[in-house]
């Protein structure tokens, strides 16, 4: 199997942590005009930092090796 650095998968994970960091920065604003308000603050914070640790595992390319051993361990290949 080859594990190579993607330049592609870099980029998409740092936008995806951007966007992440960006919703921990504003979660009031976020949660007050687009979810229930003042309750669900905690919520809105948790759910950009799962994005941001997401974005880090797609920028330093572990998530498609991750999938990869996952999907190999659920289908593996038969031999003829």
């Amino acid at each position: 199997m080859d594990y190579s650095f993607n330049i592609g998968w870099l980029f998409g994970g740092l936008g995806i942590m951007l966007a992440g960091g960006l919703i921990v920065i504003f979660y009031k604003q976020i949660s007050d005009n687009f979810v229930s308000g003042v309750s669900s603050y905690d919520k809105v914070k948790l759910f950009g930092v799962i994005t941001a640790i997401f974005g880090l595992l797609v920028a330093s390319n572990l998530l498609p090796v991750i999938l990869t051993w996952l999907f190999q361990s659920m289908f593996p290949r038969q031999s003829a």
